[in-house]
């Protein structure tokens, strides 16, 4: 089983829109039982927070799932528990390396770095794009799965 973990700033945005949009594409194409998905923040400004109503009224609209989720804190343990561990920009994968300590199994990564443009995911918590930020979250997500399918099949 791949243990992904996304993670963004606040954990109520880009990583629930990450983990909600990633668990939708591995439902469909029948390999649930070959991942755990989950989503964690950098900061704590919002643990216990539910997903942004941005986030919520996005997904609704494309007809992805929105899951029960509440923010939660990345940890250090979770670099030991998760295989991947997903940023969305170079804030947040500089924030993950000061939570993990280190990256000695390579295990930190940025979402768009599997993509043929690697860029950052803007926070629509600061610009209120949310349609811009799911077709970068769908971008990475598809070149993400891409990238583990190989390993899977």
């Amino acid at each position: 089983m791949i243990k992904i973990l996304f993670i963004c700033h606040g954990n109520i945005c880009r990583s629930t829109m990450a983990q909600f949009v990633f668990q939708d594409m591995i439902n469909k194409k029948g390999l649930s039982d070959r991942f755990y998905i989950d989503s964690a923040a950098t900061s704590r400004e919002e643990i216990g927070n539910p997903p942004h109503y941005g986030t919520i009224r996005k997904l609704q609209e494309v007809g992805v799932p929105v899951l029960s989720h509440r923010a939660v804190q990345m940890t250090k343990k979770d670099y030991q528990k998760y295989d991947y561990l997903i940023g969305m920009d170079q804030w947040n994968i500089r924030n993950m390396l000061r939570i993990a300590g280190a990256d000695p199994d390579r295990k930190i990564h940025s979402l768009l770095d599997f993509t043929e443009e690697p860029r950052e995911i803007a926070d629509p918590w600061y610009t209120g794009n949310f349609d811009r930020t799911y077709e970068d979250v769908v971008e990475g997500c598809n070149a993400l799965l891409k990238h583990l399918q190989s390993g899977i099949e």
